[in-house]
């Protein structure tokens, strides 16, 4: 029998707000355990929750940005169970009455493009952390930091529309470019602001009843999502193939093994025991505040990826690049301000920027090299002053020293010779010097006129004009 695999994805985006949802210490991350807690989100008896309107403003983008209809009603809910890290009870999120619903997010997998629903997104609070053993101090046992407790969410809940790893994979990614885009993220997926839980299921190919699905919590890294997910449902197939049958459970992947386990059977919404949040009003959203949001968003990147195409003429492949992050997408435009071709901007962008990115460990953001200079560098190269070859060079000192490539060429003397008189007379000593491999190329060995450019480049230490190289020595090789 072969199998079908239904996939949904449960997104926890951590949010860039200075404060807590419902109190206001810090959402700093990295610092002393219980430093950045209160009565609030300690859940001492007789506090009283806040919500924080940014959390509000933030949900609303990130609702517009996924095409979701924004709710003018929504309710918090109290989510009751009870964990260590947990000091309330409860955790307070939304249940029944979202802020966001119904919206959906196109991906591409091997060209094909599909259509994935989003069923709602909601607010909610984060769970304090369990530290065990050496990690937390201690000799033995489990510490309890709850600088987390309190951190707001979003959670963004996809419909079961997919059917592969490399989907789901596909559809995390563009969830992370689009609330990193909006700024409502940062995105960083070691530190858990950009996490999922992933429910997977089989069934027999061509039915439409879905199988009993297993919930994969906490995965980190796309790496991991696609691993666990494609161990998941070998697990299932192997199992229903066994005469066995796949429980409703709640399962850990492991990334040193590569395999998921066992963590808990899986609670249903009853076991939760929701109830709206007595100390929280309603929230209500007026279609002003909504049409505010909207007018705040900035250029989406799917949008900006299809106007690069169009307005500078870059490839498809181009386009996807040079978006994938909002201060990249901004870095080409304003480079391209000040040099207009767009082609060799993105070529320097994607080949000797990225380079040195990654070489550093450096983002965009504190690229040492600003837009104006790398577009000074190219009009360089445009101008025949600096050959390509040699503007790498030029660029590998702008990032180490900060100096501007006019200064760094005529200290180093690195102007391009385009002398015709000057090349002639190295191109007559070099076929002096090599008469056999002149005879060569005369007799029809074509190849060996690579060897006449390499050695007059050597000899003029990569300072000769390779185009005007190329048309004196066919010249002069043809007698």
């Amino acid at each position: 029998m072969k199998f079908q695999p239904v996939i949904g994805l449960e997104v926890h985006c951590q949010l860039k707000t200075d404060s807590k949802i419902f109190c206001g210490c810090s959402t700093k991350f990295g610092a002393e355990p219980n430093s950045q807690t209160c009565p609030v989100c300690l859940g001492m008896p007789g506090s009283l929750p806040v919500l924080n309107r940014k959390v509000v403003e933030f949900a609303i983008k990130a609702g517009l940005a996924t095409n979701c209809s924004i709710s003018h009603r929504s309710v918090f809910a109290r989510k009751n169970y009870f964990y260590p890290d947990l000091p309330k009870g409860y955790q307070i999120s939304q249940f029944e009455e979202p802020i966001c619903r119904k919206g959906w997010l196109d991906i591409q997998v091997d060209g094909i493009e599909k259509r994935i629903g989003i069923t709602r997104i909601h607010m909610e609070e984060d769970a304090g952390k369990l530290v065990h053993g050496d990690v937390a101090g201690l000799e033995e046992g489990s510490g309890v930091d709850l600088n987390r407790a309190c951190t707001p969410l979003l959670e963004i809940v996809s419909e079961p529309d997919l059917r592969s790893s490399d989907e789901a994979v596909a559809y995390l990614k563009q969830l992370h470019r689009i609330v990193t885009w909006l700024g409502i993220c940062d995105g960083n997926m070691e530190e858990g602001s950009f996490r999922c839980d992933a429910n997977v299921s089989v069934m027999p190919l061509g039915s439409e009843t879905f199988g009993t699905r297993a919930e994969i919590k906490n995965v980190n890294s796309f790496k991991f999502v696609k691993q666990a997910i494609e161990y998941e449902i070998q697990r299932q197939i192997d199992l229903i193939e066994d005469g066995g049958t796949v429980v409703q459970e709640t399962r850990l992947f492991d990334p040193n093994s590569g395999r998921t386990r066992s963590m808990r059977g899986k609670e249903e919404a009853h076991d939760y025991r929701y109830f709206p949040d007595p100390d929280l009003v309603p929230l209500v959203i007026d279609a002003d505040w909504v049409q505010r949001a909207h007018g705040e968003l900035p250029e989406l990147p799917e949008h900006k990826q299809q106007r690069f195409i169009t307005e500078y003429g870059v490839t498809g492949y181009d386009a996807e690049v040079l978006t994938a992050s909002r201060s990249l997408a901004e870095y080409f435009e304003e480079c391209v301000a000040f040099h207009h071709n767009a082609k060799a901007v993105s070529n320097w962008i994607m080949g000797e920027v990225t380079r040195a990115l990654n070489d550093s460990g450096t983002t965009i953001d504190a690229c040492p090299v600003l837009p104006k200079t790398l577009a000074d560098l190219l009009k360089l190269i445009d101008s025949g002053a600096i050959s390509g070859k040699i503007a790498k060079t030029v660029f590998d000192e702008m990032w180490r020293s900060g100096k501007e490539p006019g200064a760094i060429v005529e200290e180093q003397g690195l102007l391009q010779v385009s002398d015709s008189g000057a090349i002639e007379a190295i191109i007559d000593e070099i076929m002096a010097a090599n008469q056999g491999q002149v005879e060569e190329y005369r007799g029809g060995k074509e190849k060996v006129f690579g060897f006449f450019v390499g050695q007059v480049m050597k000899a003029s230490k990569g300072k000769a004009n390779p185009a005007l190289v190329n048309e004196l020595l066919l010249a002069r090789l043809k007698g």
